[in-house]
């Protein structure tokens, strides 16, 4: 078949390239190169890296974190009101500089959503005016605080997370399939408006050949004046048709050039503007089980992960609504040693204990039922949810089913217009042939040129719905049914 299509290229001189215009665009090589360089290429790998870094971002929260804090300097010079030991008040001048500098190893506990911390604090008073200087020392602390009926985030970002991190990678696969796609559609779209328009300056160039022929038939009286006027007419159709055809067939490559990001000096050729593309072979022939298609899409698309994060998300809002009313408390312990002295060093000498215990609560006593709307409006919107994500799933199942049955009906349809258009080449060769010899009329050439341009159409249209129909199948399955494997980001 694929030696059948060349010879019948040749002779439609479809082939036809410009090799000064540019090299030949094959449909593969135009995929790979809009995949690499594009726009939308760039937004899917960009997309895939921000999904990695927020992921990155959520391991560092169950990471130890190392900080250093601190004023430095803290001078103050004014005038204040203190209070007299009688219980007058004088106003005093006041020059002084009061730093700190706390070095603090926090680490956050999923489970519970506490967190501990580990630190090491000094701070400096220097009294100016009375030349006085003071160290306050806390060479170690450690300390706890642990809410209590607070909302979580950390127990329900260990579920999300992964989740999130993973539909990120898979979107991005399913974007390169969704851009060979949409590339393959604007690529039949272009080829199908040079074959048109190829077509139409053939049909122009045979008809200006059929009108020379009739005029010296007239003249011999072979032919008669209303025949004659109808090849003058078909020859203006066929001027008209090449026109618009070229027009039709720019406009398409503007569209392609720029989805594709191609240089105009690439795209475009000398003698009509058109890409030079190479017409591909038909699609591969698959034969899919729509079930191994649906189960090959369960377990590499992200919209199974997309349905289980978002339920997850929703029971997440619900948890929130519980763990921001009733009853919250807080619990703060902290240990460690402490003095205070004139010099640094003196400081670290005959540390003190410290220890501190604190219970902080709050319970609202009357809310008026705000408590029990705000949890039921969340349980009822992740009912919602779950009725959507139900919908949703059909509606991936059936996507997916129904595209694996159309492979094989559509490589089908793509062998019997090709047929087609053998029979229409050689159908139209020899009815001009029997026409020129006198023994067919001008309807019957009119009908076998119109068949002829309409079976070639037909093929090109089987061809870009076989190869759209592969594509979409791989985007919807993350599945190379050809060669048998997954795919695999690069």
């Amino acid at each position: 078949m694929k030696i059948l299509y060349a010879l019948l290229l040749v002779v439609a001189g479809l082939g036809r390239v410009d090799r000064a215009a540019g090299q030949v665009l094959s449909l593969p090589a135009l995929i790979a190169q809009t995949q690499a360089t594009a726009a939308p290429a760039l937004q899917a790998r960009a997309a895939r890296e921000g999904g990695y870094w927020a992921y990155r971002a959520y391991q560092a929260s169950y990471r130890p974190q190392l900080g250093l804090a601190g004023t430095v300097p803290n001078f103050n010079r004014a005038i204040i009101p203190v209070v007299q030991p009688d219980g007058t008040t004088e106003f005093q001048s006041v020059r002084y500089n009061n730093s700190l500098l706390a070095l603090n190893l926090t680490q956050n506990i999923g489970l519970t959503g506490g967190q501990v911390v580990i630190g090491s604090q000094v701070q400096r008073f220097d009294d100016f005016a009375r030349r006085e200087k003071r160290y306050n020392n806390q060479p170690f602390t450690l300390g706890l605080t642990q809410p209590l009926g607070y909302f979580n985030p950390l127990r329900w970002d260990r579920r999300i997370a992964p989740l999130l991190y993973q539909e990120s990678q898979r979107q991005y696969l399913e974007a390169r399939e969704t851009i060979a796609q949409r590339v393959t559609e604007l690529f039949f779209d272009v080829l199908l408006q040079q074959v048109a328009a190829t077509v139409a300056g053939q049909n122009a160039q045979a008809t200006a050949e059929l009108l020379r022929v009739g005029r010296e038939k007239y003249a011999l009286g072979r032919l008669s004046q209303s025949d004659l006027l109808q090849l003058e007419l078909n020859l203006l159709d066929a001027r008209q048709a090449q026109t618009q055809a070229r027009l039709d067939a720019e406009t398409a490559a503007v569209s392609l050039r720029t989805y594709c990001a191609l240089p105009a000096e690439t795209a475009a050729a000398a003698e009509t503007g058109l890409p030079p593309l190479a017409v591909p072979a038909a699609a591969p022939a698959l034969t899919v089980v729509p079930a191994e298609a649906l189960a090959q899409a369960r377990q590499h698309r992200a919209a199974p992960l997309a349905f289980a994060r978002r339920e997850l998300q929703a029971a997440r809002d619900v948890a929130l609504a519980r763990g921001s009313t009733g009853f919250l408390a807080t619990l703060t312990a902290n240990l460690g040693y402490v003095n205070q002295a004139p010099g640094l060093r003196e400081s670290y000498l005959a540390l003190q204990n410290q220890q501190q215990v604190a219970l902080g609560f709050a319970l609202p006593l009357v809310d008026w039922g705000r408590r029990r709307a705000t949890i039921r409006t969340a349980e009822l919107a992740r009912d919602q949810a779950a009725a959507a994500v139900t919908q949703d799933e059909r509606a991936f199942e059936q996507t997916v089913l129904t595209q694996a049955a159309q492979v094989p009906a559509l490589a089908g349809q793509a062998r019997l217009a090709a047929r087609a258009d053998t029979l229409a080449q050689r159908r139209y060769a020899i009815t001009r042939a029997t026409y020129e010899a006198g023994r067919l009329s001008l309807t019957d050439l009119t009908l076998a040129s119109a068949a002829k341009d309409l079976a070639r159409r037909n093929y090109i249209l089987a061809l870009r719905a076989g190869w759209v129909a592969y594509y979409r199948l791989r985007g919807l399955t993350l599945f190379d049914f050809e060669a048998g494997q997954a795919l695999a980001a690069e």
